[in-house]
């Protein structure tokens, strides 16, 4: 192999790949990242037999062939070039980088040694924008399990269901479902993204409103924007039925500023976080919700207006939980719907963002 490229593309396209390799492994195949120099461009590929991440970029070939480096150290002495063109040749499993008047020699192993990326067995093709899925993984991968004795739960489940792409997470305390719209009946289909993966797009996903491309089969994910394809797999086994956790019906509506509400409870949970159940409680009345927190450092007392339908309550929340599903939503206004304060309460955004995040609550004694 033998090619010339531009040393500030290459850095960022080993950067990328860098995310799906293994430094913890003990097969150094898998610390490697696979470079194939083909035609005119260079294709580059991370893999840890979990996920991989192949991109390319534009290169002048001189002679084609394929090579695995060490990733870090490969990435490493690329990034540490300057600015300018580099030539990279291999002979005999040995790569040579030239530049100006210097050169780095490292041994490499056989492309031939390099695990066998998956492929899809799949016709079918969701779309979505970047913006929509940065959008719902983040809305919902907060929710993810890591209990790894549930495996299912350590992943999102991703649902096609007719006009609507949804992501939805659990984690055995609360439940988060994001939703976007398709213009065409999309069919139902159905597949479980392991988190981490979902994490690893989400970071390499640019925010803009272009669109990129999902399939899946039974075994795996493909994910393709820009020119980047990230393959993983889907874990086996069934999700949990989230829609009969959902209730169907409330006795007590709140309607409540968002960031009045969030700036209430990250006050109060500074003294529920002394506590081990980060117990926080609120008292619906009237027009007011008040959130209270009480521990052998102190006590702190927050009110907050509200719009109430339906009954009073007081009912207690572990306060990070209940944060962390509020501060994901966008809407300048939401709305909590409670059934009795044993059950879960629902939270959406007042405007038309489909998104729902349910959160049981922690058991109070009377007196509290």
């Amino acid at each position: 192999m033998h090619i010339v490229c531009n040393q500030k593309i290459l850095s960022q396209k080993i950067s990328i790949c860098q995310k799906a390799t293994s430094n913890k492994t003990t097969t150094d195949i898998l610390k490697g990242i696979l470079i194939v120099a083909k035609e005119n461009f260079l294709k580059i590929t991370g893999y840890n037999l979990e996920i991989s991440i192949e991109t390319s970029m534009d290169v002048d070939v001189i002679k084609e062939g394929s090579i695995v480096v060490n990733s870090r150290l490969f990435g490493d002495i690329i990034k540490k070039l300057p600015d300018t063109f580099i030539e990279i040749e291999v002979i005999n499993n040995i790569m040579c980088i030239k530049y100006q008047n210097s050169k780095f020699e490292i041994n490499c192993d056989s492309s031939n040694d390099f695990p066998i990326i998956p492929r899809l067995n799949s016709s079918k093709k969701y779309s979505i924008s970047h913006n929509q899925l940065k959008s719902m993984i983040k809305q919902t991968s907060f929710a993810i399990s890591t209990d790894s004795t549930k495996p299912t739960l350590t992943g999102e489940l991703l649902e096609i269901q007719e006009k609507k792409i949804s992501l939805v997470a659990i984690d055995g305390y609360r439940l988060s479902v994001r939703s976007c719209f398709n213009k065409t009946d999309l069919g139902y289909d159905k597949c479980i993204i392991p988190g981490k993966s979902l994490n690893e797009i989400n970071s390499l996903l640019p925010s803009n409103d272009d669109n990129l491309v999902i399939e899946f089969d039974d075994k795996y994910a493909l994910f393709k924007f820009m020119d980047i394809s990230i393959t993983t797999r889907v874990l086996d086994g069934e999700f949990v039925d989230y829609k009969k956790l959902l209730p169907k019906e409330y006795t007590t509506k709140v309607t409540v500023n968002t960031k009045e509400i969030l700036d209430s409870l990250e006050r109060a949970s500074l003294l529920s976080q002394m506590q081990k159940s980060n117990l926080i409680k609120l008292s619906i009345r009237e027009d007011k919700l008040l959130i209270t927190s009480n521990s052998d450092k102190g006590n702190i007392y927050e009110e907050v207006n509200i719009n109430l339908e339906g009954e009073l309550l007081d009912i207690a929340f572990n306060s990070r939980y209940l944060i962390e599903g509020i501060k994901n939503i966008q809407s300048e206004e939401i709305t909590i719907e409670f059934t009795t304060n044993v059950n879960p309460c629902i939270i959406k955004p007042v405007d038309n963002i489909d998104y729902t995040y349910l959160l049981l609550p922690v058991r109070i004694s009377s007196n509290i």
